[in-house]
């Protein structure tokens, strides 16, 4: 009964300092305190304030929470061997370490050279670049 009165009041002041908020035209404060006004009060109307408080003092509940963290903490292990283990070869079942692809055939089209620098347009001459960068010392 005390929680209900807590969140209760708390959400009166919530929507209190939303209403001053409001009247300073600062709007989207306003309905962000709200919405955080609103909470306690929605907990307290769908009954899990009701539920929290009889799972605080549940030694059954507790023990749940302890079974449940030791299945997050089994799921976060066997994650953590999965991914070392992904950077191994595999052993049986899986190809051979030395397992080498079949040779290539010739390539398709001739590779040609890349074009050198001398087969640049004449419109690049970086000449006025080259006495900026030795004014400043580069």
């Amino acid at each position: 009964m005390l929680a209900e009165t807590i969140c209760s009041a708390a959400s009166a002041a919530g929507l209190g300092i939303a209403a001053i908020s409001a009247y300073r035209k600062r709007f989207l404060t306003a309905a962000r305190i709200a919405a955080y006004a609103l909470v306690p009060l929605g907990l307290v109307m769908t009954g899990a304030v009701d539920w929290i408080a009889d799972t605080a003092f549940s030694p059954v509940a507790w023990a749940g929470f302890g079974v449940l963290g030791a299945a997050w903490l089994l799921f976060l292990s066997t994650r953590a061997v999965e991914r070392r283990r992904a950077g191994r070869p595999q052993g049986v079942g899986g190809a051979a370490p030395g397992a080498v692809a079949p040779a290539a055939s010739a390539p398709a089209r001739a590779v040609t050279a890349k074009p050198q620098a001398a087969d640049r347009s004449a419109g690049e001459d970086f000449s006025d670049i080259e006495a900026i960068l030795k004014k400043h010392g580069i």
